[in-house]
């Protein structure tokens, strides 16, 4: 006799709530993709120089960050539909705003406001991913969602400014309205994980509430090891055109590495479920460190030819899309099931100050040094936290045995 395969069993796609997700974050990130090069052109446009047109995107990572530390609250206190619908509303309809104005006080407004939005769809959809998902699974699903998250960005973040300036930047601002779409499948999630949640609190509640310290010192790990695999990503996305192989190089280095990042992301999950993910953080931090030496070595005076960055750049990829799965699952396993919004919220401030961060200490020494210089120095901190990882990784072992 066959028996109808349990929620554990079923494929990925077909556990309740997994399509609502992806179309949210299908959506949310092609809206954020699409204008990523965009805005920052369109102020350009206005009038304002490189300095000015820097601070669009910088706005737009702050506001992120800091309503990142809300998100949690915000679920408690309305609930996940109305935060996520909020959420998509907020990222999409304010694309609409740069219709009406190409000045920098506008254009920073509605960067803030899509930085709101942002915070939430980011927070909200991997905290789903726990809430949805057997912990047994996770890796996996983590990878499937990846890979909604990586597609727009590695189709539109290339294709947008050239959609600008060869069609109209109207097409493109319409079109970053695209997160706004979502509100069926957000509305679909958020009914979903609020039943989740009401059965989760029940079962909780008989359970001791760790402090809030000792929740966030369980992931200073997973969270420093995001950060050193982070910073180095943000440089490479954010200088590869400046560095001195050309422009034409600097498109098939950014394709080597999204790409990579794409399906390394999505890969990985399912050694991290049958191995653990510990065993493979450290290995991963020396491949970025390498291939960081490869795009130092090809950027030096008298370095080899542009082949030696492309490859770089895709090795730095591989570590890039993998450790972003492998620290997510991580931080899941680290805290109580109470806290994986806060799990979530610390991983995407991790990620998003070291896109940041690579973009500022990078640049700063390089202005003084040059780009291979930067880019060593970030090889640099990969080797150190792979060490630190390595450790806590032992020390956890014996814990555990």
């Amino acid at each position: 006799m066959s028996h109808a395969p349990t929620e554990q069993q079923q494929p990925i796609l077909r556990i309740p709530g997994m399509r609502a997700l992806l179309g949210v974050s299908l959506l949310g990130f092609a809206g954020y993709a699409l204008l990523l090069p965009t805005a920052p052109l369109w102020a350009t446009r206005g009038g304002v120089d490189e300095g000015g047109a820097g601070l669009v995107n910088a706005v737009l990572m702050l506001a992120t960050v800091a309503f990142q530390t809300t998100v949690p609250w915000a679920l408690r206190r309305w609930g996940w539909r109305t935060t996520l619908v909020a959420g998509v509303q907020l990222l999409g309809l304010p694309s609409f705003g740069l219709l009406l104005t190409d000045q920098l006080a506008g254009i920073l407004a509605v960067s803030a406001v899509r930085g709101a939005g942002f915070a939430i769809v980011t927070v909200c959809g991997a905290s789903a991913i726990a809430e949805l998902v057997d912990a047994s699974r996770r890796g996996r699903a983590i990878g499937v969602y990846g890979l909604a998250v990586a597609v727009p960005q590695l189709i539109l973040v290339p294709s947008a400014a050239w959609i600008a300036e060869s069609v109209d930047f109207r097409v493109v601002f319409v079109l970053g309205a695209l997160p706004a779409l979502a509100v069926p499948f957000a509305a679909a999630l958020g009914r979903r994980l609020d039943v989740v949640a009401r059965d989760a609190a029940r079962d909780a509640a008989a359970e001791p509430r760790q402090a809030r310290g000792r929740v966030l010192l369980a992931l200073v790990v997973p969270s420093l090891v995001l950060l050193a695999v982070t910073t180095p990503g943000g440089a490479l996305l954010t200088f590869a055109p400046q560095f001195r192989h050309g422009a034409t190089v600097a498109v098939f280095g950014l394709l080597g590495f999204t790409a990579a990042a794409a399906l390394s992301r999505w890969l990985v999950g399912a050694p991290a479920d049958r191995f653990g993910p510990r065993r493979f953080v450290p290995p991963l931090l020396a491949l970025c460190a390498a291939g960081l030496a490869l795009c130092a070595w090809s950027l030096s005076d008298g370095g080899p030819g542009a082949a030696v960055l492309v490859a770089g750049m895709t090795v730095v990829g591989i570590s890039y899309g993998s450790l972003q799965n492998l620290t997510l699952v991580t931080a899941f396993a680290a805290v109580p099931d109470r806290d994986r919004s806060v799990a979530s919220a610390v991983w995407n401030i991790g990620f998003d100050a070291g896109t940041g961060l690579g973009s500022l200490v990078v640049g700063f020494i390089a202005a003084g040094t040059s780009f291979s210089v930067g880019l060593l120095t970030t090889a640099a901190l990969c080797v150190v936290v792979a060490a630190v990882a390595l450790v806590g990784g032992r020390a956890a072992g014996r814990r555990s045995a």
